[in-house]
């Protein structure tokens, strides 16, 4: 026994996916509604969607909203994605909210860290926190893995500064191995140069102006080397003629690599 269904003749079937992305996204929200649901998409990494792609996912969005559907969408990305959606589609700012998710405050990132301790029976000291803090500037991922260390070091049921403080050495290991090297492997040999003389300046923001400077070039030379590698997530302009990158401890990665780097 099979069971089949003929497709609706018309819908979404055009080919442009700017006009049959919003004829599919009703047709689901009207079934959400019927069913007395709702539905949420949920995208991560949006700034590497294609600005056509982009363009009509917010047209499909906008449909949606118009039509008032119980359809949800959170996207995340990087911080050029609110510049990204205003030059897919100009109403976009008026569409969405542009939350910033950064690095945790001390109190948070202190929580992120002693709750789970405390719920397998262990305690942390006060001072390790602060250490842990310190160090990852607050950066959810680091901070899971320097306290994934820190834990690995204690002896007993509580974990010590000294214990924060020898987790430095596998922690920063185990992210140049891993988390930062991911990132580096992406670039071009050119793009690499270029994110090194950003890491030999010091830390960030750092003018566009100053790494030209420091690569012998002009800064409008370097534009579409700089936007590669905006565009490949490592890093991005606050403001006019600044960029820094993405993530926090960027540069000491190149300074602690430097030699093996180039």
């Amino acid at each position: 026994m099979s069971i089949s269904v003929d497709p609706e003749v018309g819908v979404a079937d055009s080919g442009d996916l700017e006009n049959d992305l919003p004829e599919l996204f009703v047709r689901i929200g009207e079934a959400a509604k019927a069913a007395g649901k709702a539905w949420t998409l949920l995208i991560d990494e949006l700034q590497y969607l294609s600005q056509k792609d982009l363009a009509a996912l917010i047209v499909s969005l906008h449909k949606i909203n118009q039509s008032e559907l119980p359809v949800l969408f959170f996207g995340a990305g990087l911080p050029q994605v609110a510049a990204l959606s205003g030059e897919a589609k100009s109403y976009a700012e008026r569409l969405f909210h542009f939350p910033e998710v950064g690095a945790l405050s001390e109190v948070d990132a202190k929580a992120a860290i002693r709750q789970p301790v405390n719920e397998e029976g262990a305690v942390i000291d006060e001072g390790a926190l602060t250490e842990i803090f310190l160090k990852t500037k607050g950066y959810p991922y680091f901070l899971q893995e320097w306290g994934h260390q820190s834990w690995n070091l204690a002896v007993g049921d509580t974990i010590t500064l000294h214990d924060a403080r020898q987790a430095e050495a596998t922690t920063l290991k185990r992210l140049d191995e891993g988390f930062f090297k991911v990132r580096f492997d992406r670039l071009t040999p050119k793009e690499r140069e270029y994110v090194i003389a950003m890491a030999r300046l010091g830390n960030g923001p750092y003018r566009s102006s100053d790494v030209a400077e420091v690569l012998g070039e002009s800064s409008q030379s370097l534009g579409p080397r700089r936007a590669q590698i905006i565009s490949k997530g490592m890093i991005y302009s606050p403001s006019h003629g600044d960029i820094v990158f993405t993530v926090p401890m960027f540069n000491d990665y190149f300074t602690r690599n430097l030699a093996n780097l180039g």
